[in-house]
């Protein structure tokens, strides 16, 4: 297996659609080169933020083949996890040979597997298919919680080679970095709003929704942090603070999408069954999106990670 470098920010990238809800690759592949081009670590398509739900698998590989027919250098990390681990291995696979440089398997949903379902789930991912993969764990959308005590043994799989943390709860979250930290291992914050307190406790990095929109801000917090440079990285974890919770006001990737329509980097277009953001919404948004644009014009020196 070749390594991958976990250390940074990596976009959860959102999925453009058309008005007739096919997808617009020159859209997605316009974006690739955007959030390159401002510094990001990686990409990280077809997860939540990319609507995969809605897609089919044929689908699936399309945007995993056309956001890596557009980068230059920074991995793909692609979104194939599924409730049914035969689904999740086709999925896997048929993501590794479309040229994805990892894996973001989510936890199997639904089903409620005990715990040592999910050990075997991932173990049978990890065995089958020989490129990194990384365990998300997210009880809000899943139903279920993936305990500290499993992803130890998780960690010692050698294609396992991180966890997406976005359970809410940061010391269950330190529990996972102290657990794991003499693995090679990486722990990534999956909630936006508490990027900084994760890397406080020992994560490494963030597969992160408000990077779709400001890459270099996001960027800078994550790399500030791990250069110990905290003073400015609560700086502007505070000024992203406002888009963070804005951008979870509604399920997500509703207004991330309409976000992305704001500052003209794709369309808002969703696939049933989630819609458009609300007009109650879109007001506050606008104006957070604003004040960002306008602070980044008068910033002095800009935002050098």
């Amino acid at each position: 297996m070749t390594s991958i470098d976990l250390r940074g920010v990596f976009p959860a990238m959102t999925t453009p659609f058309h008005e007739d809800g096919s997808i617009d690759f020159e859209t997605l592949q316009s974006d690739v080169r955007r959030l390159e081009a401002a510094g990001v670590d990686g990409l990280v398509p077809v997860g939540s933020t990319g609507e995969s739900a809605t897609l089919t698998h044929d689908e699936h590989i399309e945007v995993v083949e056309a956001v890596v027919e557009a980068v230059e250098e920074i991995p793909v990390i692609a979104g194939s996890g599924s409730n049914s681990t035969r689904e999740a291995l086709e999925l896997s696979q048929r993501s590794a040979d479309a040229g994805a440089d990892a894996l973001l398997l989510i936890s199997p949903y639904y089903n409620k597997p005990e715990q040592s379902g999910i050990i075997d789930h991932y173990e049978t991912l990890a065995d089958e298919v020989d490129v990194p993969q990384i365990v998300y764990n997210v009880p809000s959308r899943t139903g279920s919680n993936i305990l500290p005590e499993t992803v130890a043994t998780l960690a010692e799989h050698p294609n396992i080679a991180g966890y997406k943390a976005a359970s809410g709860d940061v010391g269950q979250i330190s529990q996972v970095v102290e657990y794991t930290r003499d693995e090679d291992f990486a722990v990534l914050s999956g909630d936006d709003g508490l990027n900084l307190p994760i890397i406080s406790v020992g994560g490494v990095g963030a597969i992160s929704v408000a990077a779709n929109i400001e890459p270099a801000r996001t960027g800078a917090v994550i790399h500030s942090a791990l250069q110990g440079d905290y003073e400015r990285a609560r700086e502007i974890h505070h000024d992203l603070a406002p888009l963070c919770r804005q951008l979870f006001i509604e399920t997500n990737p509703i207004p991330v999408k309409e976000a992305m329509e704001i500052r003209g980097y794709g369309p808002a277009t969703m696939r049933p069954p989630l819609t458009r953001l609300s007009e109650e919404h879109v007001g506050e948004l606008e104006s957070i999106l604003d004040g960002l644009a306008s602070a980044e014009a008068l910033a002095d020196g800009g935002l050098d990670e």
